[in-house]
């Protein structure tokens, strides 16, 4: 009787499939990281014609439907929104404020936060979509 040796398994082929696998995810994670914004409180802009890009950092205020205000992301109460622009402001020189407001908020809010922003004496700037 004869036997025969079995031969040694290589996992060379095996691999390759685990290989292509690997690339498609790291190239989807690569995707999805540059896809990513930093800013991600979600509000309903107005829309504009124009567009114009601002070139150095500006300072953020997002208030959202709920009368909500963030400064750079941060949360900050209605009533202590002056002092929190003010300390924010400190940090810049030459500041310039991106105003992002919902659309469905009334004119009367927008005038508070602008006024608040004409006490500090800040450029302010109104973000709308494209």
């Amino acid at each position: 009787m004869e036997i025969r040796k079995r031969r040694p398994f290589h996992d060379e082929d095996a691999m390759s499939a685990m290989n292509d696998i690997m690339f498609f995810l790291m190239l989807f994670f690569l995707i999805i990281a540059t896809m990513s914004n930093a800013n991600i409180i979600k509000i309903l802009l107005p829309k504009s014609d124009t567009t114009s890009q601002m070139a150095k950092q500006p300072l953020t205020l997002t208030v959202t439907e709920e009368l909500k205000y963030y400064v750079n992301s941060n949360e900050v109460p209605a009533g202590m929104l002056e002092g929190a622009l003010a300390d924010a402001v400190k940090r810049n020189e030459d500041p310039t404020v991106v105003l992002r407001i919902a659309k469905s908020l009334t004119v009367q809010d927008l005038v508070d936060v602008m006024s608040i922003a004409a006490k500090l004496n800040l450029k302010m700037v109104l973000s709308t979509e494209k």
